[in-house]
């Protein structure tokens, strides 16, 4: 049963009409930039030994003891799932100047040794006495200034011990507001001996450090180009 050229037609305008909606559905649908600190951001704490007969060796430490020190009743982190507090302070501060300049020039003299001839072409050879001269030049300049800084504190939990005893801590606080909401990431690895008392360390002493701070929420959605945005400005673009 062969269909009518008008219903063949009105299936083909009924497709193009249904792609076209779901292109418009997943144009409103903006992407999520990667992060900068991948997961995971916290860790459930180990159960404790449970010591039924505790074998009395004599000594003042024990391995039991919650307490770092011996002189003081801190709890210091060094086990999964303890706290601490990073003081934030990353400053940056760079500048680039860069300057080119090139020039280059050719001369040429051609002269020929003189005579006569009854040739045209031959006597034109005798007697040739061309020059030629050439230069070009290049200057190019840039400069490049970025400055940026970011002060904030931000309580982080240990995920997991390196065999060094080196603390990997990650962490993060989310602040919602009406409809948008703030992020704050951080993740890094913590040398014990730079725990400062209150269990603070400063961020210039964490080693592989990773911060970032998104937001989300209809603002960050309107101010954010979607992916089939970036597809056609990258296609349409000719320089």
């Amino acid at each position: 049963m062969k269909k009518h050229p008008e219903q063949t037609a009105a299936t083909t305008r009924a497709a193009l009409a249904a792609a076209l909606t779901v292109a418009l559905a997943t144009t409103g649908c903006s992407s999520t930039p990667p992060t900068v600190v991948p997961g995971p951001l916290q860790a459930a704490p180990l159960q404790p030994a449970l010591f039924v007969e505790r074998p009395n060796n004599g000594a003042i430490f024990q391995p039991y003891m919650t307490a770092n020190s011996l002189f003081s009743g801190e709890r210091r982190p060094q086990a999964i799932g303890d706290t601490l507090k990073v003081n934030i302070a990353e400053k940056i501060k760079a500048e680039q100047d860069l300057g080119t300049t090139t020039s280059r020039s050719n001369q040429m003299a051609v002269k020929g040794p003189g005579g006569s001839s009854k040739s045209t072409f031959i006597n034109s050879l005798l007697n040739a006495n061309t020059s030629a001269s050439g230069s070009d030049g290049y200057t190019g300049s840039g400069k490049a200034t970025s400055n940026g800084s970011f002060d904030a504190q931000l309580a982080v939990s240990v995920i997991n011990v390196l065999p060094n005893g080196h603390l990997l801590v990650a962490g993060e606080r989310r602040i919602g507001l009406d409809a948008s909401a703030q992020v704050l990431r951080f993740s890094g690895v913590v040398d014990p001996q730079n725990i400062r008392p209150g269990n603070q360390v400063d961020s210039a002493d964490v080693v592989n450090a990773s911060l970032e701070n998104v937001a989300q929420g209809d603002m960050s959605d309107a101010a954010r180009r979607n992916w089939l945005q970036r597809v056609l400005t990258r296609a349409t673009s000719v320089w």
